[in-house]
């Protein structure tokens, strides 16, 4: 009877082994390796030329991949859930965030937390919403996450994944290109992290000139901001070679860096700090390009539990920059009681000088 448990024992830990391995091979055998610069498809491109004298609007929005509202923890910032709650929840999350977009209006949108089909938004293609509700618009969007299963947390594992980041734009597009950021975690780590980028399109103008608009999502739970760090390098060299051809440029979305000292004016307060929350370095902003950044509306929450109007952790880590030839008219954020996500949009309307 003794031989027979241990038999059993050993066979039951050999099987694990095996599935284990099985496991793991499978996931580094399909784990996404994009190259550095891939060319992206503008859909349902416009036949629209900017004036060069118009007034815009851009907006950028984190939609939480539909199941980041009020109500909903998530266990990377120290909660529990790994998805959202249910795929009816997630349908009114991105519904809501549709409904916001289309009453605003703005000329060009920056989306963040975009899925296609992944286990955590109920295999809902978010992208494929946005684009049959923006029907009068063209559009790009580029992998920043593409997992065939995520085994956390172990007893509720998040599954696959497939999302990204997009811009939306009234006008036409020439190009759309995806740009691999470097930094990564560890070799086991990353095979089941995002492969961060920003996505980049070119809007010609009728002057003849371009105006560049780039969408980023930074690494966010990267202990010490060690992978950001690299990320900051290569976008402050990109800046630095795009403005040089004297383009206008505007790159926003979610920094997951603080973009505004405003709230942090006394020392206490830097004391309740989120572990993921790090500073731009203070030589990043290049001569002359300005922060379109509103003060006043706080624009991303802490995770760790569900909402909780003015006890929760909140800051200001979405906005734009914009180069020097672009004048900042107007810059506000929309405080939308982070309702449908764990973040709240902000606008930004500007004029080409």
């Amino acid at each position: 009877m003794i031989k027979i448990i241990i038999k059993g024992i050993i066979l039951l830990f050999t099987s694990g082994f095996i599935l284990f391995f099985l496991f793991l091979g499978t996931i580094v055998l399909s784990d996404y390796k994009p190259e550095e610069i891939i060319p992206i498809e503008v859909v349902n491109n416009k036949n629209t030329i900017l004036p060069n004298d118009k007034i815009i609007t851009v907006t950028t929005y984190n939609i939480g991949y539909g199941g980041l509202d009020k109500n909903q923890d998530f266990f990377m910032d120290g909660g529990k859930s790994s998805k959202s709650r249910s795929e009816k929840q997630t349908l009114i999350n991105t519904e809501k965030s549709l409904d916001f977009l289309l009453k605003e209006k703005s000329d060009f949108i920056f989306l963040q937390e975009l899925d296609t089909k992944s286990s955590r938004s109920y295999d809902i293609n978010q992208y494929a919403m946005f684009q049959e509700n923006f029907d009068e618009y063209s559009s790009i969007f580029g992998w920043n996450y593409r997992v065939k299963w995520v085994p956390i947390p172990v007893l509720d594992p998040m599954g696959y994944v497939n999302s990204g980041i997009s811009i939306f734009s009234k006008y036409t597009m020439d190009s759309g290109i995806r740009y691999q950021l470097p930094g990564k975690e560890t070799w086991l780590k990353q095979l089941f992290m995002l492969d961060r980028c920003i996505i980049e399109t070119s809007i010609p103008l009728d002057n003849g000139k371009e105006l560049i608009l780039v969408n980023l999502h930074l690494s966010a739970y990267d202990k010490g901001g060690r992978v950001r760090e690299h990320q900051i390098r290569f976008l402050k060299n990109y800046i630095t070679e795009k403005y040089q051809n004297n383009h206008y440029l505007i790159i926003g979305g979610d920094w997951n860096h603080l973009l505004t000292d405003e709230q942090f004016k006394d020392d206490e307060s830097h004391k309740s700090w989120p572990s993921w929350l790090v500073e731009l370095p203070n030589d990043f902003t290049q001569d002359g390009f300005h922060w379109a950044v509103d003060d006043t509306v706080l624009t991303v929450r802490d995770n760790r539990t569900e909402y909780i109007e003015n006890e929760s952790f909140t800051t200001i880590i979405d906005g734009f920059l914009v180069s020097p030839n672009i004048e900042i008219i107007d810059v506000y954020g929309h405080d939308l009681g982070f309702e449908n996500s764990d973040h709240n949009p902000v606008t930004c309307k500007l004029k080409l000088k």
